[in-house]
């Protein structure tokens, strides 16, 4: 055997040794983190029933967004994507929480009016536009009173 041919060999060696460790590699991304319970499709999406009026007193709401009692009359609550409000008295109102300006997270309820801290735009507390930049109002979200929650819907 020459040098060239021992060359060769050792050449054709770690080049297979590389494509092999490759392929284990690919084998093991395309599997890593699956189940056979998350490759199986559900039959039908679970959906927790919502307490109604007869729920249970004392027993927290587990669909509730908010208390009413932390949302204060003239003001309101950021809770995940929704904005809720109680601009009079028993009157709540629910709104994304997504600037229509640019697309940023509102940042708090104060004085009155909804504030986003990415471009200074001020929303009242049904949603309409007080102080640009944004022209455009507040997206209305569907919410409703459960005993002391406030509930989407």
């Amino acid at each position: 055997m020459t040098i060239d041919e021992f060359v060769l060999r050792r050449r054709t060696v770690v080049a297979g040794a590389g494509a092999v460790a490759a392929a284990a590699a690919l084998t093991a991304c395309s599997t890593y983190g699956k189940s056979e319970s998350a490759a199986a499709p559900a039959s039908q999406p679970a959906t927790a029933a919502a307490p109604g009026p007869n729920a249970a007193a004392g027993q927290p709401n587990p669909n509730a967004i908010t208390n009413t009692a932390d949302v204060p009359v003239g003001g309101g609550v950021i809770s995940g994507d929704t904005v809720v409000t109680q601009p009079s008295a028993g009157t709540f109102v629910g709104l994304s929480s997504v600037c229509t300006h640019a697309g940023c997270k509102v940042a708090d309820v104060s004085g009155g009016t909804i504030n986003c801290a990415c471009h200074g735009s001020k929303f009242g507390l049904d949603g309409s536009v007080v102080n640009g930049p944004a022209t455009q109002p507040l997206a209305a979200k569907n919410v409703r009173v459960e005993g002391d929650s406030v509930v989407l819907g």
